[in-house]
Formats: structure tokens, sequence, C-alpha cells
């Protein structure tokens, strides 16, 4: 893991495209600003961690579950 030390309205940048910025500091907590293109999914990582596990429980459906929905008429 690479650490970095910011101030107040410093940046960092990734790859050309994202950029970090610290906008505020108010004790253990930071406000990061964060300028990255539209296509670029940002989300705070309990969130992705929960997209992740929804992902991997939908695609432990059954093949044919259209199937089977359908013969339920």
């Amino acid at each position: 893991m690479l650490v970095l030390t910011r101030k107040k309205n410093e940046s960092i940048i990734i790859n050309d495209t994202i950029e970090l910025t610290i906008l505020a500091i108010d004790g253990d907590q930071i406000k990061l600003g964060i300028n990255a293109p539209r296509e670029v999914d940002i989300h705070r990582k309990e969130v992705y961690l929960q997209i992740q596990k929804a992902n991997s429980e939908a695609s432990n459906l059954p093949a044919n579950l259209l199937e089977l929905l359908k013969n339920k008429k």
C-alpha cells in the first residue's frame, strides 16, 4: 500500500484521469473530493462489497430460471 501525506486543498492524481482532493479535516475524519470521468464507478468500500455480494448471489441463480418462472403460471 502506498501511503501519502496531504494537507487540506492538496490533491493526488491517479492515472491522469482521477483527482483526489482533501477538502476538509475534522478530527479523525476527512472530506475527500473525487474528480473522475463519468464512466468510472466510485463507491465506498462497504457499498462496493455489498454490490459484489449481490452480483455473486445473482450469478448463482439457476440457468433455467426464466423457464421455471414461465411454468409457474
